[in-house]
């Protein structure tokens, strides 16, 4: 599998749609133009290609000097497991090797905090920071 990694070059709304409807992560499908929208205006995005097939996205925001936040990572479920995720993760850490804060917010599943765990993350109930969140009902 050669998997070709590219950043800011993904507007195929068809392809996006299809990727997170994989995942299942309809929220943000429930609303396309809105999800196009938020991609666009990312501060960055990094896909991941099998030929023309999108299998992999990371999405960050911030402002790329102070702070990062990782807001989407998802990978095709028929690609998972294969280092995809990694490799997108690994890019955007290298990108923003600088900044001090690097944050996302995400499911606590054991196989999730282990992914996060790998790449240097520490979840906020084991240290000494702690996290809010205000989600939109």
């Amino acid at each position: 599998m050669a998997i070709q990694y590219l950043e800011n070059s993904c507007n195929d709304q068809e392809q996006i749609t299809a990727l997170y409807d994989n995942v299942k992560w309809t929220a943000y499908t429930d609303d396309v133009p809105n999800l196009m929208q938020a991609i666009a205006h990312s501060l960055s995005v990094i896909t991941a290609w099998d030929n023309n097939h999108l299998v992999g996205l990371i999405r960050v925001v911030g402002d790329g000097y102070t702070i990062i936040y990782i807001q989407d990572i998802l990978v095709n479920e028929a690609y998972q497991n294969q280092g995809v995720g990694s490799a997108l993760m690994q890019r955007v850490l290298d990108k923003y090797r600088d900044v001090r804060q690097k944050v996302l917010l995400t499911i606590d599943e054991p196989d999730v905090r282990a992914f996060y765990e790998k790449h240097g993350f520490k979840s906020c109930d084991k240290g000494s920071l702690v996290a809010f969140a205000k989600l939109h009902a």
